[in-house]
């Protein structure tokens, strides 16, 4: 936020509700609070006092008195009654945020007027507050309720803060995308984009392909250092798992994300550029899966006819095929960084290890910059090999309803890197075992096929790389094998898999992908630890 300022506390009593209370402004805390304050005088705070950041304020306007539906003439008799509202945010549970208003009264309209002036002034400073949005809109994603979510929950709330908008109501696939390639984009202080994972990916490959083309990078090089991208990106969940979403606010719900973008929060994230000989493929930011997760994509893209439930279908089919690759993976470990996969210690607001590995990788990159060591080639690559029923990188936790903790619960957003996750082959039972630790508390890594390791950098080759797909039996015609409890010779080993990225198919088995620390930011504030006491009206 922008700095606010030194100045005066400001104390009163006001009226609130039916309650007489002592209202405190601190600009130095950058804190509104209030307490019941029945006797006279102001009295100190007790356990029932209220506040509310300043930073957590939308906007401040007079109230009216005299209008028909307020209760003023309820509970107090004032000759000459005045008001003024606080529309702020209140959290409630599940990590939600809530639009909320508290008005304050009192007889004095001087009093009032200075009230409103202040807060107004220590509004206007908060300079990294949005001013004018550019919002894409998919009304096909999820359950085709893209639009109305955006103008019964979104809109109102930008048109409170007096955000101005374009709107743009995609048609076809990549729309956005290209429209951000094409658009000056200097007017805007963010884009928003209002739709599922997918209509994300659309907004990131259009500002990121813009901004390394603006700055002469050739994305195609798996080497290049990619310029960061300026512009905030917002989401507003109305896909069908909302995975990035839930990841970075920890809930899906509409109005707690347009609230972050009222407010100006701001989340530094990595992304991953996922290459093959020497030709950009995709951007990563979630999930890059091989094996059991790039099965399941890839078939429920046939079967799109049967709406939602085609990823429950395609799941049970891809567990019971039991499909397993095999190939060899190579990755360089993020040393970097100053956690790991296994630590327990999730990714949250203010997070301690994305910003301490974000300084300890700026540190290599100088040295490297001045040629004084390149950390890099210093580093020896580890190599791994074998037959994998999946290969999971995770950028964040891939959390979402389904798996509240997701797919790595300790992988970080921001830190410059990503948890590689090796399931090799194993019995049907107890690759159950594995999938039923995302739904609970356990530890889904603890298992003697499960490998974990954190990584700025990796590659992987499909031993069958060379095969075509069309030589490959197909799988609908291929008989499930008997339930097992421990022997794996019931996988059933397959020339090559395809790749899930990020909810997108990618065909090609030999990929080479690398993080890209901090490349992008979003409206968020990463997932708060503890819900603060919030406002009440």
């Amino acid at each position: 936020m922008g700095a606010m300022g030194a100045a005066e506390p400001l104390r009163s009593v006001l009226w609130v509700k039916r309650r007489r209370c002592a209202v405190s402004l601190e600009p130095g805390r950058a804190l509104l609070r209030w307490w019941r304050s029945p006797g006279p005088g102001a009295g100190a705070p007790g356990a029932d006092a209220c506040s509310v950041p300043v930073s957590e304020i939308i906007t401040v306007e007079e109230a009216d008195p005299h209008r028909k539906r307020h209760p003023s003439r309820r509970w107090h008799n004032m000759e000459k009654p005045y008001a003024f509202t606080v529309h702020c945010v209140k959290r409630a549970r599940q990590h939600r945020w809530k639009w909320a208003q508290v008005t304050f009264w009192s007889g004095d309209e001087q009093l009032c007027l200075l009230w409103l002036q202040t807060l107004r002034g220590l509004l206007e400073r908060l300079t990294s507050r949005p001013k004018h949005l550019l919002v894409f809109i998919n009304p096909f994603g999820g359950k085709g309720r893209g639009k109305r979510i955006y103008e019964r929950k979104v809109a109102p709330l930008f048109t409170l803060a007096s955000i101005s908008t374009d709107v743009i109501v995609t048609e076809r696939a990549s729309q956005a995308q290209e429209t951000l390639y094409d658009m000056n984009l200097d007017k805007y202080d963010g884009v928003v984009c209002v739709g599922g994972d997918g209509m994300f990916s659309e907004v990131l490959h259009g500002l990121i392909g813009k901004t390394q083309q603006s700055a002469g990078i050739d994305q195609d090089q798996p080497w290049a250092a990619l310029v960061p991208v300026t512009l905030r990106i917002g989401i507003i969940p109305a896909g069908s798992t909302d995975c990035v979403c839930y990841s970075t606010v920890g809930t899906n719900d509409a109005e707690t994300s347009a609230l972050h973008i009222v407010v100006g929060d701001s989340l530094p994230m990595d992304v991953s550029s996922v290459h093959h000989n020497s030709t950009l493929l995709r951007y990563s930011v979630s999930l890059l899966g091989y094996g059991f997760y790039g099965d399941i994509i890839r078939d429920s893209e046939r079967k799109r006819w049967m709406g939602l439930i085609r990823y429950d279908f395609a799941g049970l089919k891809t567990f019971l095929s039991h499909h397993c690759y095999e190939g060899t993976v190579s990755f360089l470990p993020a040393r970097h960084t100053v956690g790991s996969p296994r630590d327990r210690q999730p990714c949250r607001a203010g997070c301690f290890v994305c910003r301490q590995s974000k300084q300890q990788l700026e540190e290599e990159q100088k040295k490297a910059l001045y040629g004084l060591e390149n950390m890099e080639d210093m580093e020896e690559w580890q190599v791994v090999g074998g037959k994998f029923l999946a290969i999971n990188a995770a950028n964040m936790c891939c959390a979402c309803p389904r798996s509240p903790r997701g797919l790595s619960p300790a992988a970080h957003v921001g830190d410059g890197s990503c948890d590689l996750i090796l399931i090799r082959k194993c019995s049907r039972l107890n690759f159950l075992r594995f999938l039923v630790r995302h739904t609970n508390q356990g530890d889904q890594f603890d298992f003697t096929f499960v490998e974990v390791y954190r990584v700025k950098r990796f590659q992987f080759t499909s031993k069958h790389a060379g095969e075509e797909e069309g030589g490959l039996q197909d799988r609908s015609q291929q008989r499930f094998g008997s339930l097992c409890s421990e022997n794996p010779r019931c996988c059933r080993e397959v020339s090559r898999s395809s790749w899930n990225c990020d909810g997108e198919v990618l065909h090609s088995p030999a990929i080479e992908v690398r993080v890209h620390c901090q490349l992008v930011r979003l409206f968020a504030r990463g997932i708060e630890e503890r819900p603060q006491r919030a406002a009440r009206s």
